[in-house]
């Protein structure tokens, strides 16, 4: 909140940096055989597949010249990387200001259950919702 009423101060900042999530950045479940579903919705629905699943891309529409993705990965069933959560699905939402929100998050008394791990293609951390649903925050360099 402080952030928007600076914004609103100071004509010169343009950049919201609200700690919030500002769309989908992936959708990760389990499958018995995940080459074989890749190869399926290749297939049946045109995915064009790789060994990490596909990627969509799409235009921002408050930033029509900034290309964004969104992650459709297939993981071998049982696989450690949704852990703790016990669910065959995981979401990665993509965020702005992760440390912000990271920092809200634990003032809420969320489960975070790593810390910020930086890439050059951007900065993630895990966190576990009400119902046990791992979730993955990823913000986009």
């Amino acid at each position: 909140m402080e952030d928007s009423q600076n914004q609103g101060e100071n004509s010169n900042m343009s950049v919201d940096s609200t700690p919030k999530v500002t769309g989908i950045g992936g959708i990760f479940f389990f499958s018995d055989n995940p080459k074989e579903t890749r190869d399926w919705y290749a297939k049946n629905l045109g995915f064009d597949t790789n060994d990490w699943g596909s990627t969509f891309e799409s235009r921002n529409t408050a930033k029509p010249e900034e290309i964004e993705s969104l992650q459709w990965s297939p993981f071998k069933k049982g696989d450690e990387y949704f852990s703790p959560s016990k669910k065959d699905f995981m979401i990665n939402y993509r965020v702005q200001n992760i440390e912000g929100l990271v920092k809200k998050l634990r003032e809420n008394g969320v489960t975070i259950v790593d810390e910020i791990l930086t890439y050059d293609y951007g900065k993630f951390v895990h966190i576990m919702d009400s119902d046990g649903n791992k979730i993955e925050l990823w913000e986009p360099v």
